[in-house]
């Protein structure tokens, strides 16, 4: 009996501190009069002046994509759901960029440029029978870059960004194939 109270106990204190850990870490944006606000939704929002850095170490400005239809994916290489969705991004790279959309693969290991490069090298993904390399840009990210989307909680997380530059779809965690083709669908 004392176990299960222990347990139970123990259960309802971790519930007490993630909804604690939950509201202590939202993201807060500040409106004119200087008072924060919780940012319910970042649709419509403004895209963020950010650069990135390819795999050569070259500047990779996310403005250069205006006028396309983007979908930024934060991802890692040791990420399992990242490993899931890849080959359905690979699936809507070849699919959708004639029509003016490209996905851009933002990666955020620790490890260097040579690492993910060599793991961009190697690795094949099954797309509908056939084993097919990453065939969108590959771009390095960190915790500066993150914080300017509005922080990320986990990987993946992707960001739907309209031909105008504004985000219209924030995804935490894998995406939902069907809901984010039919995002993608509805920009182009």
């Amino acid at each position: 009996m004392k176990k299960v109270l222990l347990i139970i106990g123990t259960v309802v204190v971790l519930i007490g501190l993630t909804i604690y850990a939950d509201r202590a870490t939202r993201v807060k944006a500040k409106v004119s009069d200087g008072h924060d606000v919780a940012k319910a939704d970042p649709a419509d929002a403004p895209v963020p002046e950010v650069t990135f850095k390819d795999l050569d170490g070259k500047e990779v400005p996310l403005s250069q994509y205006k006028g396309k239809v983007v979908l930024v994916n934060f991802w890692a290489t040791w990420c399992e759901p990242c490993q899931v969705e890849i080959p359905w991004l690979i699936e809507m790279q070849q699919k959708y960029s004639s029509k003016g959309f490209t996905i851009l693969g933002v990666d955020v290991d620790d490890e260097g440029n040579n690492e993910v490069s060599a793991y961009t090298a190697k690795e094949r993904f099954n797309v509908n029978g056939e084993k097919l390399p990453m065939n969108y840009p590959i771009l390095r990210g960190n915790d500066a870059v993150a914080d300017k989307f509005g922080g990320l909680l986990g990987y993946p997380t992707s960001f739907l960004i309209s031909r105008d530059g504004k985000i219209v779809k924030k995804v935490q965690g894998l995406v939902d194939y069907d809901e984010i083709k039919n995002a993608v669908e509805g920009q182009l």
